[in-house]
């Protein structure tokens, strides 16, 4: 849907412009003339709305004129600079909750075109720790938004809710950051509680990782079984484990067992990431049971504490 909308606003922009020029190189002129002949004849200027009725312009061409820099600004924000999302599920929790609108920072990594999305300027890359939406490489109409957690590169295991990260190091590098090379680091964890967040009768533990580059919450269901069978499984390598290919990157979820992320489906490449998500500029409840007069998409409160960067 976000895809189709960017194609209508370009369209719409284009559009626009496009009968204003033509009005205001052809059509604009002819209307002129016969406002400068009915001036003539009359041996003095006409007030605005005689002008209007001897040379009408064309409620389209008024119509294109007046939304066209309006719509132009939009366009050009949306696509190259912000562009706003909701976030439709609990995957990201605790960092992002459902009924979070967010920013995304598009030009974080790499200007695109809106419509092909090939790449036109070259800015950075994603950092181990940032929250990414990108297109889901199987359905690249769908958006996603996930953790970046490997990058090019880089060796990542995921055993016993555990994570670990061999970097890829330069010649002559022995660490990167708090990451040992040539060796699986095992990502430290601090448990929070375990009584903050549920997923239906089951107890989720918050826990405080440690990916080097930052500090950020997830969350563990302890009695959630590790869904192994249904993992990516990458050509010479264990179940568990995956080599992050060139121009590609590994995401994950916060709520690690409630995440459908690289670990099932593979990498993300570069050329389908949309940016950096940066701020929260909404935040709503939605506590509406099916027993409430209220359906469930009506908010029942807004979160204001929430409001602000992401980590």
């Amino acid at each position: 849907m976000a895809g189709y909308f960017s194609i209508f606003l370009v369209l719409l922009t284009l559009g626009s412009g496009l009968i204003w020029l033509i009005d205001h190189f052809m059509y604009a002129p002819k209307r002129q003339q016969r406002i400068a002949l009915a001036q003539n004849a009359a041996g003095g200027e006409l007030d605005e709305e005689t002008a209007a009725l001897i040379a009408p312009e064309p409620s389209i061409t008024e119509t294109a004129k007046s939304i066209f820099p309006m719509i132009a600004a939009i366009t050009i924000f949306r696509s190259f600079i912000f562009e706003p999302f909701q976030i439709p599920s609990g995957s990201m929790m605790p960092t992002l909750l459902v009924g979070d609108f967010i920013l995304v920072q598009k030009y974080s990594y790499g200007i695109k075109d809106p419509i092909w999305r090939s790449q036109l300027v070259d800015v950075d890359e994603p950092e181990r720790g940032d929250i990414v939406v990108f297109k889901y490489p199987l359905d690249e109409r769908v958006d996603y938004i996930k953790r970046t957690i490997g990058l090019p590169g880089d060796k990542i295991v995921y055993r016993n809710k555990h994570l670990y990260i061999q970097p890829k190091c330069a010649e002559g590098e022995t660490q990167q950051g708090d990451l040992l090379c040539n060796e699986y680091n095992k990502i430290d964890m601090e448990i929070l509680n375990s009584d903050e967040f549920k997923q239906g009768s089951m107890n989720l533990v918050r826990l405080e990782e440690n990916l080097s580059t930052l500090n950020h919450n997830i969350l563990i269901n302890p009695q959630a079984p590790e869904m192994k069978g249904r993992y990516y499984q990458q050509p010479g390598t264990r179940s568990d484990e995956w080599v992050v290919p060139a121009d590609h990157y590994f995401m994950m979820g916060d709520n690690r067992d409630n995440s459908q992320d690289s670990r099932f489906w593979g990498f993300v490449p570069k050329e389908n990431l949309v940016g950096k998500a940066v701020f929260i500029w909404m935040s709503f409840e939605f506590e509406n049971g099916p027993d409430d007069f209220l359906p469930g998409w009506v908010p029942t409160g807004v979160r204001f504490e929430r409001l602000g960067n992401i980590q």
